[in-house]
């Protein structure tokens, strides 16, 4: 097994390394007569892109896409979608130095002893690179839900926190996260996170983040109580993003310090609409959604690629000191902002379709076709 694909009827393959000569993925399971164009992805693909500002990595990429299969005058056809990524601005050179030594944190390691063999290049497959991916396909994603509904999901993401720099709840602006370097959602924590970043980058380190990812309008009912539960697959989406070690649904490991009636959402009922009073749950409840705001939040590491000399072993066991070289994320948290709105998109669509094979009819009190 390979176990590079993801979804169950939207399904994503990803494919290509860090320094290889492009990277790409094929999306199987899009609808057909889907207006679709590369602009419709390159937007975001330029959200993610390297070198968007001082404080994310300086190798230059224009991460222009090409869909090269699944599109016929502007239509998806059904078929296979291909799309294509150039890698333009590659320097292997910076890596010659831990071709035989593991990075301590990275994935060099484990890579050796699973396979035998790693591209020791920008981490091959282990590279936030292969994200790109991700985004491309969240934003077929977004095209098609945007399709199939006249209120499709509204998804939107920001980071949360970088380092133990949190952004103030009370200031909290959806709307001021794409007018900063960093998709802050308070404007006056930018320079805070600036000089933190500075810092960070000057010493030759790196430092972690928190990233929250929400979405609206999202139908009722998507999900299942078993083994398709809508929280379980979001976790494991953003989970599988590079460099991701936590995953928290709603108010996540804050519910170990409620009772019971403090974690509870009270419900009424107005003008015929149910009323939530509180979503300490995240808008999943059970697995299944309850037309809440969904809100997902994953903690990054710091990234392992750092100038400051970290003990480690070479491949024959012998103890080193390992420093890495190279234009790398001082905060790789930065750029997975739309990484981690691709993957909610990517999810959701994937419900929406198994929703509709099920319950083509409708939800809840209404029967199928021919039943009273």
């Amino acid at each position: 097994m390979s176990y590079n694909t993801f979804g169950r009827l939207f399904r994503v393959t990803s494919w290509g390394e860090s320094h290889g000569p492009m990277i790409g993925c094929v999306i199987d399971g899009c609808p057909p007569r889907v207006s679709l164009s590369e602009a419709d992805i390159q937007s975001y693909l330029d959200e993610r892109k390297p070198g968007r500002s001082r404080f994310v990595t300086q190798r230059r990429e224009a991460d222009q896409v090409r869909i090269m299969s699944g599109v016929f005058e502007g239509l998806t056809t059904g078929t296979p979608i291909s799309l294509i990524i150039e890698n333009t601005d590659q320097r292997s050179r910076d890596y010659g130095d831990i071709a035989a030594r593991y990075r301590p944190g990275h994935a060099d390691y484990t890579y050796d002893r699973k396979y035998g063999i790693r591209d020791y290049r920008g981490g091959g497959r282990a590279s936030a690179r292969e994200t790109a991916c991700r985004v491309a396909a969240g934003a077929v994603a977004r095209k098609v839900m945007a399709h199939l509904g006249a209120t499709p999901p509204i998804i939107k993401g920001a980071l949360a926190q970088i380092g133990d720099i949190a952004a103030d709840r009370s200031r909290w602006d959806w709307t001021a996260t794409r007018d900063n370097a960093f998709f802050a959602p308070d404007p006056e924590i930018v320079p805070l996170w600036e000089k933190q970043i500075d810092e960070v980058r000057k010493a030759g380190s790196s430092i972690g983040a928190i990233i929250e990812i929400v979405a609206d309008s999202v139908p009722e009912g998507l999900g299942a109580p078993v083994s398709a539960k809508l929280d379980a697959d979001l976790a494991h989406a953003m989970m599988g993003i590079n460099g991701v070690k936590a995953v928290e649904i709603g108010d996540g490991f804050a519910v170990a310090a409620l009772r019971g009636e403090e974690n509870a959402d009270p419900m009424r009922q107005e003008n015929g609409k149910t009323i939530f009073e509180s979503n300490h749950a995240g808008g999943i409840l059970g697995g299944i959604c309850s037309g809440q705001r969904i809100i997902v939040r994953f903690a990054i590491k710091p990234t392992s690629s750092i100038l400051i000399p970290v003990p480690s072993i070479n491949r024959d066991g012998e103890r080193v000191e390992v420093a890495t070289k190279g234009r790398h994320d001082p905060c790789i948290g930065i750029r997975a902002v739309p990484v981690g709105e691709a993957m909610m998109a990517c999810v959701l669509l994937d419900h929406i379709l198994m929703d509709h094979a099920q319950n083509h009819w409708g939800r809840g009190r209404n029967q199928p076709p021919g039943q009273t």
